[in-house]
């Protein structure tokens, strides 16, 4: 069981419960209460000091650190742990005004997985629609010499009563040695995901009793990383997760340029052919960790938008960008995947969750799948943020949907020290009004290599909120700071300096990056308002905001709120599904009652062309300010930014 301990910091006498083992450093940032830390936590910079007046830390002492300090009680905040309640206090020299103070609020909390595994296997509802069944066959003699494909069918329809099942004739060639190598004891390995005959396939026999061994792969092809789980099919667990940049973007950073690239000469053979290569890089990363070889995994499942699905299956996607935006094929048949270059075994299939429009595509009908907004009451905005952002409105009755093109910003991309969410990435900052210094934390409490994402949205946050830049987004030329300077491309804020970094140069800001991530959200803001007006809605109409993609799991929603990324709505109205094109990929290997399911989603979802849509490029313009040009759109925010106490 988790201990609650409370810290105490003075002067400014604020109080916060976190478990033991919390961070100092981590903790102070979570209750509003800056301390200057440029290090990003790794120890060196020597800031984030302060005085333990009582209680117990777990301190290690920094390199900066005298030993005369070190008696005094002096610690680092990001090397400190907290062990007991206990209480704290800020030097002088990282003091400033306690009306300038805020504790953030609490977090919203992330949405319980809809889909439970142990749920379905109590009710018998757990099924996967790969199965494999073990067969004890009478050997074959003078007197019954009956053909092998015919003496397993026998089997299944007497011990199993499996009958008319189909079968993939490329088996045949394995079987009798199969039969033969255990004595005619064999596993056999049948496909139940045939939707329109309803007959069970064989695909696969194995010597002796396998049914033990039985595991498949479920894939997301996002644009810019393509992530993978192995899932344990006889336990219904999640047995290991990764992922890696997708290829292709080598060959453009969203779809439109792909697509565009895709039409030269061997372009489409191209990025097919990386695709794949990251793909199996993937799963050859997984089977390793799990210590499974490729003749382990029984099939595939695979979610992906509509131009990567395309992509991947060497289809060419052309006809999506031009109107009236048509895609080639949005529900797709089981598919060999050792014809797609995939390095498995020859049994193995890929399942791609359906499509829905050629810009709203199968990640987004699995995470409508993996939400369960479909099954609900409450009118729903169901948001996934990445390179395209995908909008969803409905519930249980109806939904409608549409995309925009956010662009990279949000994963790093077109910022200058934009990185992916990984260890030295900066992920959250509090900077003091006074003198403009920043307090930083970093993935895995290391120097800072970068920004991430979230980052990028708690910094402009952070920035706006101290009154450092205006509603367009530029910095103040009247503000006596050192972290603030003129750089290559305009003005911009000093987060570390080289010596604090991985790169050995200063990490920046600059009033361009901000520009970029303005268009990205700002293009996310007018997709929801036009969506919604589309159907005779307005954003008060939302009882529901479900934040999907690998990415959404990380923002801090006040923060989005406060940029204009997020709607301006009550904090307990957000929840998370995390990465809801892994999970509804998932969903489908486990169950097939799912597997029907996600077609009927994508057949229940009118798609809206927001380019088509007049409006759009209204709403679009207005929402390239901070937060909004319509600040009525986010009152809160705006009352929030006026008792702050800007400078």
């Amino acid at each position: 069981m988790l201990v609650k301990k409370t810290v105490r910091f003075l002067p400014y006498d604020i109080a916060i419960e976190v478990e033991e083992g919390a961070n100092l450093l981590a903790t102070a940032m979570e209750a509003g209460v800056h301390i200057n830390a440029s290090c990003g936590g790794e120890g060196v910079c020597g800031k984030c000091k302060i005085i333990l007046e009582s209680g117990e830390l777990e301190s290690k002492r920094g390199a900066s650190q005298s030993t005369e300090e070190w008696n005094l009680g002096f610690r680092l905040a990001c090397q400190s742990q907290v062990r007991s309640d206990v209480v704290v206090r800020i030097p002088p020299e990282s003091l400033f005004e306690k009306r300038l103070m805020r504790q953030k609020p609490p977090a919203a909390k992330l949405r319980p997985m809809p889909f439970d595994v142990a749920e379905l296997q109590e009710t018998g509802r757990y099924d996967p629609a790969f199965q494999k069944k073990f067969l004890t066959l009478p050997a074959p003699t003078l007197s019954d010499n009956m053909c092998d494909l015919r003496r397993l069918r026998e089997g299944l329809k007497k011990q199993y009563r499996l009958d008319n099942i189909t079968v993939d004739f490329a088996l045949t060639r394995t079987l009798a040695q199969a039969l033969r190598e255990k004595n005619f004891e064999v596993t056999v390995t049948l496909d139940f995901a045939q939707r329109r005959s309803r007959k069970p396939r064989l695909v696969r026999v194995e010597a002796g009793d396998t049914t033990g061994h039985h595991y498949a792969i479920a894939i997301d092809i996002g644009t810019t990383t393509v992530w993978g789980q192995v899932l344990d099919l006889v336990n219904g667990t999640i047995l290991e997760a990764l992922g890696e940049y997708n290829a292709q973007i080598s060959y453009g950073e969203d779809v439109i340029s792909r697509i565009i690239y895709a039409s030269k000469p061997e372009g489409l053979k191209r990025l097919q052919e990386v695709v794949v290569a990251t793909i199996n890089s993937v799963i050859q990363a997984l089977l390793k960790k799990c210590q499974l070889t490729t003749g382990d995994i029984s099939h595939l499942t695979l979610a992906a938008n509509t131009t990567m699905t395309h992509l991947f299956l060497g289809v060419d996607p052309k006809y999506i960008r031009l109107a009236p935006y048509v895609p080639t094929l949005c529900a797709i048949p089981p598919v060999r995947a050792r014809d797609l270059g995939l390095a498995v075994a020859d049994h193995v299939f890929i399942y791609c969750l359906s499509n829905v429009s050629s810009y709203v595509g199968g990640d987004i009908v699995s995470g409508v799948l993996g939400s369960g907004m479909y099954q609900e009451n409450k009118l729903t905005l169901y948001i996934d943020i990445g390179t395209n952002g995908e909008i969803v409105v409905g519930n249980k009755d109806w939904m409608v949907c549409a995309a925009c093109s956010a662009g990279p910003a949000f994963e790093g991309g077109g910022i200058r020290f934009g990185m992916r969410a990984t260890r030295g990435a900066i992920e959250d900052i509090s900077i003091n009004p006074e003198t403009g210094e920043p307090m930083l934390m970093t993935i895995g409490m290391a120097k800072p290599k970068g920004i991430c994402g979230s980052g990028l949205i708690n910094i402009l946050a952070a920035l706006m909120e101290i009154g450092f830049i205006d509603p367009k987004g530029k910095f103040r030329d009247d503000l006596d700071t050192p972290h603030i300077r003129q750089g290559e491309s305009g003005r911009e804020y000093v987060l570390a300096t080289a010596p604090n970094t991985q790169i050995n140069q200063d990490i920046v800001l600059s009033e361009v990056d901000i520009d970029n991530l303005m268009r990205a959200k700002g293009a996310m803001y007018a997709g929801y308002i036009t969506l919604l007006e589309s159907v005779g809605l307005s954003i008060l109409d939302l009882e529901q905001i479900i934040l999907a993609g690998a990415f959404g799991s990380f923002i801090n929603i006040e923060n989005a709120i406060t940029i204009g990324l997020m709607p301006d709505l009550p904090l307990d109205k957000f929840t998370y599904v995390g990465n809801g094109s892994l999970l509804g990929a998932t969903m489908v290997a486990f169950s097939r009652e799912m597997l029907e399911e996600e077609r009927r989603v994508a057949q229940m979802m009118t798609n809206f062309e927001l380019s088509e849509t007049p409006s759009f490029m209204d709403h679009y313009m207005a929402a390239l300010f901070l937060p909004h040009t319509k600040k009525e759109y986010f009152p809160n925010v705006m009352a929030r930014l006026a008792g702050f106490g800007k400078k």
